[in-house]
């Protein structure tokens, strides 16, 4: 059995029986604290998804780590960066009315999430690094523009080499 603290366990409750049924392991809370009891790789996937539930997510984007090419990653802010004003480096990757995460989204192929100091990014194993790195040069005051070509080669590089 596992445990995790989940912030906002609403979320979780209120879809209890499709995350237990999906991921096919028991799931039960006292107070903010979720234990998730299975087989062990079940119980590892459960606390993955859990984790984007915490990170923000939605349930089904979260349900996306069932399959092994999809990972979660966590990027810290105040790893990257030393500026005091938190608040403004999030808005930068937020973006007005969420457009620099939709738009990294499209281009990278990965689902973001902002909460707080960290951001979860949610793709498969090659995509992920094209994310985070787009999410680093945002936060250390590269221009959105800037960030969108320089994905936008890598993805197109990527489809040009031969697998």
């Amino acid at each position: 059995m596992q445990e995790i603290y989940v912030g906002n366990v609403g979320k979780v409750l209120q879809n209890k029986k499709k995350l237990e049924s999906e991921l096919e392991v028991k799931i039960t809370n006292k107070g903010k604290l979720i234990f998730v009891d299975g087989k062990a790789e079940k119980e590892f996937t459960a606390l993955q998804v859990m984790e984007a539930i915490k990170l923000g997510f939605s349930v089904d984007k979260a349900l996306l780590l069932q399959n092994e090419e999809i990972i979660l990653q966590t990027v810290h802010i105040k790893d990257i960066t030393k500026r005091q004003d938190l608040g403004r480096v999030r808005a930068r990757i937020i973006g007005t009315q969420g457009k620099t995460l939709k738009t990294l989204n499209n281009i990278t192929n990965c689902e973001f999430s902002v909460l707080d100091n960290e951001v979860g990014i949610i793709g498969s194993t090659e995509a992920i690094e094209d994310g985070k790195q787009s999410i680093i040069s945002i936060v250390q005051g590269s221009k959105q523009s800037n960030v969108y070509s320089r994905a936008e080669k890598q993805r197109k590089r990527k489809r040009l080499e031969p697998a």
